[in-house]
């Protein structure tokens, strides 16, 4: 009788195994509604923060989008971009982080989860929802977050430096930063579809507008009126004005970014190259053709993608009190 039995109970843990190894492996650990029972009520709370912000501060959509892409690309998506360092050396104080605003409102939805939900959701969770938030506030199709992510306990000047796409990156660059972190072209050219939001500090792009070869020319991939009108906005060795990214649509989801890149009007040579690989340009192309027919759904489907790069899970980690320090 004991072999029976223990076959049997070998049998039931490998059906158990094939049912949850499929998760883990495609997650990472990470699950839509994973507060579901331990604070149920976390999205409807950053949901209710997030409405009162952009009510009366539209213009740090981009912002926050931004700050959970630039979370993710640095040690992953764990909140080391919103870390203090009383020597300014963590990532937020890498200059390619420096145009990042709203860590109050980051700040003002985690004081609201914790006054609910005592050391429970993480501030890189809150990150990954927030910017699903303000991009439905501005005009983007909802998507389910996946959360269960863990706060990590470092943060680098250097890493975010080393680890950030560059404005300047070519395509080559941009697909092998994207490949790195498990991400697909159609990632690639879909996330980069975020610049419809937000401005830039004229130094991620002056380098296109003076002396671009050492000769005093202009990026001849730059339409020429379009350089005349950022001339006036930027001057050599500006460091502190912002330009639109999307002129005109700042502050509105669409796909008015892409209709910019084929008339050579975008401020930097990483948008500009999505031109020059046929898959990145075909998905430009269908945009523009179709009115966006797929892009507010893909781009939902990238975020969730891009919101798995290096999770810390399970015990890995902890769960910050306070954003921007360590416990």
């Amino acid at each position: 009788m004991a072999c029976p039995k223990l076959f049997l109970s070998c049998l039931l843990l490998q059906v158990m195994f094939l049912f949850l190894v499929p998760e883990v492996a495609h997650g990472q650990g990470l699950k839509v509604g994973f507060y579901q029972k331990t604070c149920p009520s976390a999205e409807a709370i950053v949901k209710k923060v997030i409405g009162e912000v952009m009510s009366v501060a539209p213009s740090l959509s981009g912002p926050l989008l931004r700050m959970h892409f630039h979370d993710c690309f640095v040690r992953g998506c764990e909140g080391s971009i919103l870390l203090n360092s009383s020597t300014n050396q963590a990532e937020k104080d890498s200059p390619p982080n420096l145009s990042l605003r709203g860590y109050q409102v980051i700040d003002r939805v985690k004081t609201a989860l914790e006054k609910a939900c005592p050391g429970t959701v993480s501030c890189s969770d809150i990150l990954a929802i927030v910017a699903r938030d303000v991009v439905v506030a501005t005009g983007a199709l909802s998507y389910d977050v996946e959360t269960g992510r863990r706060d990590g306990n470092v943060s680098s000047l250097t890493e975010a430096l080393t680890n950030l796409v560059p404005p300047n990156a070519n395509i080559t660059t941009l697909k092998a930063d994207f490949a790195q972190r498990g991400l697909s072209v159609k990632d690639l050219v879909v996330l980069s579809g975020g610049h419809t939001l937000g401005t830039s500090h004229c130094s991620s792009f002056t380098d296109r507008l003076y002396n671009f070869t050492g000769k005093g020319d202009s990026d001849p991939k730059l339409d020429s009126n379009y350089v005349a009108r950022l001339k006036l906005k930027c001057k050599p060795n500006d460091q502190t004005t912002l330009v639109e990214m999307d002129p005109g649509s700042v502050r509105t989801f669409d796909i008015k970014y892409f209709d910019l890149i084929p008339k050579r009007r975008v401020l930097f040579t990483s948008d500009i190259a999505l031109l020059d690989d046929s898959q990145t340009k075909a998905y430009i192309d269908l945009q523009i053709k179709t009115g966006g027919s797929t892009f507010f759904k893909d781009f939902g489907v990238s975020m969730v993608n891009m919101g798995r790069i290096g999770v810390l899970t399970g015990t890995a980690g902890e769960v910050r009190k306070v954003c921007s320090k360590v416990n």
